[in-house]
């Protein structure tokens, strides 16, 4: 199949073609990028009811409420295209009383099938699967994905892990939870530390097992979980992110304890580790995020006692670091505690720019790129310095930053997690407040690992 954006045409009203219909209600696009597709209501109209006319079961649906709809969708379409498409009624038939054809969506050209198919929502994929073997097919070959990455579509997904709930995702525009499979692993790699990144349609899930390091993946096309390949320095406590397809682990310890300088980029098209030039200065306990196509590794330690405060930044085009002083000057706050006993630093990027939470002060805080400087901009939502910053999850959700932890600013003894959300374009301090995004029970007080996955 051929890509090619074949929906160039501007939205145009049908007179008299008020209704509402059941089916577009389960088939609509995602409601964060209407503003950028060239697809009309209409189109989505279109679709929904040639789903629901080629179903193979179509004895639900009155064909005294399908025929005057579909005439009326079909003369909207004769405006837009100035030729009227084949819809199918019944399985090997259409209106015309004629055989269909073998195209995707019989009447509209494969290619212009697969940009409508794009644009919907990711939640919608398993229902169509369940249409046909071409439709369970074409989801089971993640084609869709890859078409959405070259249109620049994206819906993040959370994926969580709390002390009392096994891993869910959650879906923030149709406000659903999901709950993954388990993970086929020995009991060892269940009860260790674990860290997760979510990188194209893979959710990675790193831990130990009795065997030594291990990887669990976790597909959106297969729904199951399978083993990763290893890295070829396996490590754990690294600073790690992803851009696309691609993602890319710095620093750590190996199994001995030792603290590591090197760094390696996963493809997950290939499922393949390559290894990176290895960075300026050791470092494990840091965290790693990509900012104007470039990928940094701040604060962390270089030993067992040292903490660091320089960045580190990683130019994929001339494969080469660059360090940068007094990046995360956080990690020499005062405090009661010992840095080591600290969470990695907890940073978000939204648009480019970089936010962190801060573990000490319970403050969102603003990374200026030009003077090298972080300002207050927000409180936190929940204590961070509850745990030392463990516990809490801080991202970045699509516009938003997505602060997950205890409910309340207390402990969190009554097992709530919430979902606290807050959009800076929205203002600072002064500006618009957290919003509660969703609210878990019976999760736990303490969130384990988190990732968003935006495909």
């Amino acid at each position: 199949m051929v890509f090619r954006d074949s929906l160039k045409r501007s939205k145009t009203k049908v007179d008299g073609s008020e209704y509402d219909s059941p089916v577009v209600a389960g088939l609509q696009p995602p409601a964060s990028y209407k503003h950028n597709l060239r697809v009309s209501q209409g189109d989505w109209d279109l679709l929904a009811y040639i789903v629901l006319a080629n179903k193979t079961n179509t004895k639900h649906v009155g064909q005294g409420l399908l025929d005057p709809e579909v005439r009326t969708l079909t003369f909207g379409y004769i405006g837009l295209n100035g030729k009227k498409p084949i819809i199918v009624a019944r399985s090997g038939e259409n209106h015309d009383g004629q055989a269909s054809d073998n195209s995707l969506l019989p009447g509209l050209n494969d290619d212009m099938a697969l940009n409508i198919l794009a644009r919907s929502s990711r939640s919608d994929y398993p229902n169509i699967s369940c249409l046909n073997k071409k439709f369970r097919s074409l989801i089971g070959s993640g084609y869709l994905y890859k078409l959405r990455r070259q249109l620049g579509i994206r819906e993040d997904w959370v994926y969580l892990a709390c002390n009392m709930m096994p891993w869910k995702a959650f879906d923030p525009m149709r406000q659903k939870w999901m709950r993954l499979p388990r993970i086929p692993c020995d009991d060892c790699f269940t009860c260790a530390d674990k860290e997760s990144l979510a990188v194209g349609t893979e959710l990675l899930v790193f831990g130990r097992e009795l065997s030594g390091f291990a990887i669990w993946m976790y597909s959106l096309i297969t729904h199951d979980w399978s083993r990763c390949p290893v890295m070829n320095l396996p490590r754990c406590l690294f600073g790690s992110s992803s851009l696309g397809e691609i993602a890319i682990v710095a620093g750590g310890s190996d199994k001995n304890g030792n603290v590591l300088k090197s760094a390696e980029l996963y493809n997950s098209e290939l499922g393949t580790w390559q290894t990176l030039p290895d960075m300026n200065f050791p470092r494990k306990l840091c965290s790693g995020f990509f900012m104007d196509g470039k990928f940094y590794v701040i604060g962390g330690m270089s030993s067992h006692t040292d903490c660091l405060s320089c960045g580190e930044e990683y130019n994929m085009q001339t494969r080469s670091w660059r360090r940068i002083e007094n990046m995360y000057p956080g990690c020499n706050a005062g405090g009661t505690f010992h840095p080591a006993m600290r969470s990695p630093p907890l940073v978000a990027v939204v648009n480019n720019q970089l936010y962190s939470a801060d573990q000490a002060t319970n403050e969102v805080k603003k990374y200026d790129k030009v003077n090298n400087s972080w300002s207050v901009v927000k409180t936190l939502p929940v204590r961070a310095d509850w745990n030392n910053g463990w516990g809490l999850a801080f991202k970045a959700c699509g516009n938003s930053l997505l602060v997950i932890g205890a409910g309340g600013r207390g402990s969190g003894d009554n097992g709530v997690i919430v979902l606290h959300s807050w959009n800076p374009e929205d203002g600072s301090s002064n500006g618009a407040e957290w919003s509660v995004l969703a609210v878990k029970e019976r999760a736990g007080a303490f969130v384990y690992n988190c990732a968003v996955m935006g495909c």
